[in-house]
């Protein structure tokens, strides 16, 4: 029997998916003392589920059991309950969704877990039936399993949580292989490896369910370009071809959904996050250079029309007023999976006048029995289409009557109820997407996309950065053991969530080390200054706070987070990159445009910890091999001389964006850049000079020169 219960405590919280938690009868309790000193107190395994928004079997779970009166008063009554927000807290889900997968072979959302007291982990699992199905107990059948457990082998119970935790702390020092040699046959084993997972009918890499996987086409594109691999090209040109048909692709509102279900990618688990699609906008501005230096210029510019669909969707949806980006959108509305975003064949004829419903139902592939059912909910919709573009010859005139029939769909969809957007703003993908949406503007030229970049950074700063104290380390200064000469305290704090006028309190390394790209990547597209400087406070306090001087890499969380059991270093980029990637590519691109070596030596130790795993595990870590190949060539510099502000500057730095080069880095001649790029003067106000080391080229105002030197 369900009821609606009066507010829990998660009512008090910021984050949507604890809010949408906040009336289940269950005694819920966020990560935090109170709920771990309850537990102490009554000595009482905990209960920690551990979910997001968007989750669709999280929405399930609510529904079966955290909504039901028999299963609130059984947990009440035996354990702690728990919940966390795994897109608040990454540092909590990291911990015990490696439990879960180590125990059980596989990991996902929700996730559960049971603890003891002093938040040791000794069963876990993650989607639970109310009744026995799919090879799971029912969920209150398993809670009254681990209760009779509790009460009658406690001290195994203990014993057995004290032996995994002490697994666990294992698993997590990383061991490093210094000695291991870190080269191109790197590289090279690696891109053999995703090629070989290459699906050539469909596109993609692995089978279904197929995620877009960003980071694996963006390296094989690197080791295309390194090893002249054309193969390797077209694999990933093919997969950016099909994704942009499929299904996963929004064809009416912009933007992708998370993963696609089937192998043609035609249809999607409907939720859309910010840092897939910011990823996808940069795969494809890189498939748009990379098409565009071969014959093919008009599939250059649908990728390029790909972006700005991503981009649209990104400014139209999820966008605050301030400028700050939003974290997702949910795959349910009116409690089926997909019904925002498919469509009945009866309802588009009722829609379209008869011109633009023949071309539609032929361009997107539209039938009356449809091609998705939503097969979670008990009263599924019939008929429904997922929209994908099934026959994109159209014949002469029918460009007019798709335009039209979209311009109608797109309309009417906007009055449907749409699925629920979480609202809040993270550091961490914020970044992301300000990097991509700077790129966009370098390569593309739309200001649009400067605009959002720049006040995007605004925003950041405004709400959850603060500044520190005057930075102690000048130019010029190198330190032991890579480690920068400065006090945590002497630097910027920069915190994780903002959401509702309020911001956490949790410091972790993704949101220095993605938000750091992003300012390289808004730096690199404009060249001011006052974004260098911001890059070299982001840097610097991420260093203080969280790399490893000793051992190499960075912490997951700073140094005195005593909620966690385990201090680690993410070793894994999974739909995003490892804090430890994107903070290694990001420093080697920093030290380079400014001379400063801690920057560099910080980034190799951090390659090297995880020289092993690069070598043996390369599906593991495709961001960090990224970083790899920066590493072992010294960078092409792109100095552009001259005021940024300059619409001749601009012209030059838009030409240098022209050609794909992932190795190369931008630079202008003012600020903190390297000191040799400082001395370059600009003759006529504005040139380029394209330099290895200490050699320069001769320098050239020409637009189409400087894309001549760098082809």
């Amino acid at each position: 029997m369900k009821s609606a219960a009066p507010a829990n405590r998660l009512a008090r919280e910021k984050s949507p998916y604890l809010l949408q938690h906040a009336h289940n009868p269950v005694d819920w309790y966020p990560w935090g003392e109170e709920a771990f000193a309850r537990a102490r107190a009554e000595d009482k395994p905990v209960f920690l589920s551990v979910g997001y928004s968007t989750c669709h079997w999280c929405h399930v779970m609510e529904r079966e059991s955290f909504e039901d009166e028999t299963v609130a008063q059984f947990l009440n009554a035996h354990f702690v309950s728990i919940k966390v927000d795994r897109e608040e807290r990454p540092d909590v889900d990291k911990i015990y969704m490696t439990f879960v997968q180590a125990t059980t072979g596989s990991g996902g959302w929700p996730m559960t877990v049971f603890l003891t007291p002093d938040l040791k982990p000794f069963f876990g699992g993650t989607y639970f039936p109310p009744q026995a199905r799919y090879g799971h107990p029912g969920f209150l059948q398993l809670l009254r399993h681990i209760a009779a457990l509790w009460r009658g082998r406690r001290r195994e119970i203990a014993g057995s949580a004290d032996q995994i935790h002490a697994r666990l702390e294992a698993a997590s020092a990383n061991a490093t292989a210094p000695d291991l040699p870190l080269t191109a046959d790197v590289l090279q084993n690696a891109a053999a490896l995703f090629k070989s997972g290459y699906d050539p009918v469909h596109g993609g890499f692995g089978g279904p369910p197929k995620f877009p996987q960003p980071g694996v086409p963006r390296l094989l594109l690197r080791c295309a370009r390194r090893f002249g691999d054309r193969e390797a090209a077209q694999m990933v040109l093919h997969t950016c071809r099909r994704m942009a048909a499929g299904g996963i692709h929004d064809q009416l509102g912009g933007g992708f959904a998370r993963y696609a279900v089937d192998a043609r990618w035609l249809v999607p688990h409907f939720e859309k996050m910010l840092y897939d699609n910011a990823q996808l906008a940069q795969l494809y501005l890189d498939a748009h250079l990379v098409s565009r230096a071969g014959p093919a210029n008009p599939e250059s510019q649908m990728f390029a029309g790909v972006v700005r669909d991503i981009l649209d969707y990104v400014e139209r949806d999820m966008t605050h007023p301030g400028g700050g980006f939003f974290s997702a959108e949910d795959a349910d509305s009116e409690g089926h999976e997909g019904r925002f975003y498919c469509w009945t064949k009866d309802e588009l004829s009722r829609l379209l006048s008869p011109e633009e419903f023949a071309v539609a139902v032929k361009f997107f592939g539209i039938t009356g029995e449809g091609n998705f059912m939503d097969h979670s909910h008990p009263e599924p919709l019939r008929g429904q289409n997922v929209l994908s573009v099934a026959d994109p010859v159209l014949g002469r005139g029918d460009e007019h009557w798709r335009a039209s029939a979209k311009s109608k769909m797109l309309a009417a969809r906007s009055r449907r109820v749409r699925p629920l957007r979480d609202d809040k703003i993270l550091a961490s993908w914020n970044g992301l997407m300000l990097g991509a949406c700077a790129r966009a503007y370098a390569v593309l030229g739309d200001e649009r996309y400067r605009a959002a970049a720049e006040n995007n950074l605004k925003f950041i700063r405004e709400k959850l950065w603060v500044a520190g104290v005057e930075r102690r380390v000048q130019p010029e200064e190198s330190s032991a053991a890579a480690g920068l000469t400065f006090s945590a305290g002497a630097v910027g704090t920069l915190f994780h969530r903002w959401r509702d006028g309020g911001r956490d309190i949790v410091g972790l390394l993704e949101d220095y080390a993605f938000l750091l790209s992003g300012v390289l990547g808004l730096y690199q597209a404009t060249l001011e200054p006052g974004h260098l400087d911001f890059a070299l406070a982001l840097a610097e306090a991420m260093i203080a706070k969280f790399f490893d001087s000793k051992a190499g890499g960075f912490w997951q969380s700073a140094p005195g987070a005593g909620d966690l059991i385990l201090r680690v270093k993410d070793d894994y980029d999974g739909a995003e990159p490892s804090g430890n990637s994107a903070a290694t590519l990001a420093l080697l691109k920093l030290g380079a445009i400014t001379g400063r070596k801690p920057f560099t030596e910080a980034a190799e130790k951090t390659l090297r910890l995880f020289a092993a795993r690069l070598r043996d595990i390369p599906q593991g870590m495709p961001h960090l091999l990224a970083a790899l190949d920066f590493w072992l060539d010294e960078p092409r510099r792109i100095v552009v001389a001259g005021d940024p502000g300059s619409k001749e500057f601009k012209e030059l730095l838009r030409a240098a964006h022209s050609v794909y080069h992932p190795n190369q880095i931008m630079l202008g001649n003012c600020g903190a850049v390297e000191e040799f790029a400082r001395g370059l003067p600009a003759p006529g106000g504005a040139a380029v000079y394209l330099c290895v080391g200490r050699t320069c080229q001769l320098p050239t105002d020409d637009p189409a020169r400087v894309r001549e030197l760098l082809a």
